[in-house]
């Protein structure tokens, strides 16, 4: 039997109905969810900034390649808890001026409960910067990123 080939270049596609000046509601495959701005800067609060987007999909592409890379190399890591840190400089987004990077710098720690050790942990972390890509987009945009592997033993907090 053949095995099935998977496609290697794919077109994401989303798309998004804006009915105010801070709110995208977007769709993606049968998802829909929004985009806005919190009340203080006149949106609605009906989802996170196009900021905290970002940051948000960092983590959960770190989660997903993370357990990809550990599987590969039969590291249990078990359930990951990540915590986000992002240093952002603002003058951009209040048109103060032009900001070459606006993502200065992102600290993530990523507590594993699994049986790996921290010498395992280390070259999860090391595999999953190879191949996350929003860590390396944050990375090529100049982001300084540090990425903290931890064992967390049974206790994810």
């Amino acid at each position: 039997m053949a095995g099935i080939r998977m496609k290697t270049n794919v077109k994401l596609r989303a798309t998004a109905d804006c009915p105010t000046h801070s709110q995208a509601v977007v769709s993606i495959r049968d998802l829909e969810f929004a985009i806005d701005e919190p009340l203080e800067r006149g949106g609605t609060n009906s989802g996170p900034t196009p900021t905290d987007t970002a940051l948000a999909a960092l983590v959960g592409c770190t989660n997903v390649i993370g357990h990809k890379c550990a599987k590969a190399l039969g590291v249990d890591i078990g359930q990951l808890s990540i915590d986000a840190v992002c240093d952002f400089d603002r003058r951009g987004v209040t048109l103060e001026e032009e900001i070459a990077v606006p993502f200065t710098a992102v600290t993530l720690t990523v507590k594993a409960n699994g049986r790996a050790s921290q010498a395992e942990l280390d070259q999860v972390g090391v595999e999953t910067e190879k191949y996350c890509p929003l860590s390396k987009l944050f990375q090529a945009a100049g982001t300084k990123l540090e990425v903290v592997w931890l064992n967390a033993g049974d206790a994810l907090t």
